[in-house]
């Protein structure tokens, strides 16, 4: 019966840790994604500063990117983001070409820290102005 119940005491146990760490690796990586549409209605509406972050390589921005935009390529996000990037409280709009990079950048700068990060897609589903 004792063997019964300190196994009973360690799954509980267990699985209360468990959810925990779940439930902490889950809110390090939130960021909140929209459409392009949603996204140029955020900046449109928006009273704060934020960062148009493309994340795509530097032949692809220069080829076309959204004005004012700021590259940091998805590959570098790691090694550059919190020197470039400095305010983690800041809105932070990340964009790619077809939308793959952008996920994993916000989710890279979202366990990072930064808090407030919308990934919008590619650049390919931008309808509006481009340089």
């Amino acid at each position: 019966m004792k063997k019964i119940l300190t196994i009973l005491v360690l799954l509980i146990i267990c699985l209360a840790v468990g959810s925990w760490l779940i439930g902490d690796y889950q809110a390090v990586e939130q960021y909140t994604a929209v459409t392009a549409e949603e996204a140029k209605e955020m900046m449109e509406s928006s009273n704060e500063e934020y960062i148009i972050l493309d994340v795509r390589s530097e032949a692809e921005y220069e080829e076309k990117h959204i004005p004012n935009a700021v590259l940091i390529p998805d590959n570098e996000i790691k090694q550059r983001a919190e020197a470039e990037l400095l305010d983690k409280d800041q809105l932070i709009f990340v964009y790619c070409r077809s939308g793959n990079r952008s996920k994993n950048a916000a989710k890279i700068l979202s366990q990072m820290g930064y808090s407030q990060i919308v990934e919008f897609g590619g650049i390919n589903d931008w309808p509006y102005e481009t340089e």
